[in-house]
């Protein structure tokens, strides 16, 4: 036990103060992300998507904008998100940020409600993979993919379904030892230990998802990063990748 209390929370364990200076560090990388991403060039998605995922991995979320998303200077966006490494990373972002939003949502209300891992595990699935697949793949991105719905949700159907396995196969693990471990409080989203181990989760998640995202980006299967102007005439990827279809029809 630390030599620190709080009114509210009381004499705090150690792991409860390094913890609030993690989360005091996230909610500053959280303001910076979404100040930037508001005049970053990009597609409205990825900016929350950014949002999100800076909210769950604090820092190092914001360490990976920074190197593969922020316009360096005005007009280099388009070239500066070439390399298909940071694609992959932009790919990996969107999955995250729509799939872990299900499973931790899921994660909070299985908890609240006693539920056994087991089938907390079961439930957190099949929500960060209906998140992901139907609201932040194929409704956010129908247009982009010839605006139907339908059409949406089948063509990103197997990639999104490799991408969250992927993903899970790191938070699962984080989950389960940390939830199951001595410290009860992982279990209880009243305790910061819950929320810490929610964040330890999403980040082992992201590294995990990211080599099949690069593999899916690299063959066309899922898009990475883009650039969107304000004035909407150009919206484009990385280099290998595919001009949308909007751009070329505006312009006939």
């Amino acid at each position: 036990m630390s030599p620190l209390a709080l009114p509210v929370l009381g004499p705090l364990p150690w792991n409860d103060v390094f913890l609030l200076g993690w989360f005091g560090v996230t909610a500053l990388a959280l303001i910076y992300v979404i100040r930037d991403t508001a005049r970053n060039p990009e597609l409205w998605v990825m900016k929350l998507g950014w949002a999100l995922v800076t909210l769950y991995m604090g820092p190092v979320a914001l360490l990976l904008y920074v190197l593969t998303d922020k316009e360096p200077r005005p007009g280099e966006h388009e070239q500066f998100i070439k390399p298909l490494w940071k694609q992959a990373v932009g790919s990996t972002i969107h999955c995250v940020a729509g799939d872990a939003t299900g499973i931790i949502l899921a994660a909070t209300i299985t908890a609240l409600l006693g539920l056994p891992m087991w089938l907390d595990m079961i439930v957190e699935y099949i929500a960060g993979f209906t998140f992901g697949l139907f609201i932040f793949q194929a409704l956010f991105m129908k247009d982009m993919l010839g605006g139907s719905y339908v059409q949406a949700v089948r063509g990103t159907f197997l990639p999104e379904w490799f991408s969250m396995n992927t993903m899970m196969a790191g938070m699962f693990p984080v989950m389960v030892i940390l939830m199951m471990g001595r410290d009860m409080r992982a279990m209880a989203p009243t305790e910061l230990m819950f929320w810490g181990t929610m964040s330890l989760a999403v980040i082992a998640g992201f590294f995990t998802a990211y080599p099949m995202n690069y593999w899916l980006v690299a063959n066309n299967l899922k898009h990475g990063l883009m650039t969107q102007r304000d004035s909407g005439e150009q919206l484009s990827q990385g280099s290998g990748h595919r001009e949308s279809e909007q751009a070329s029809s505006r312009a006939q």
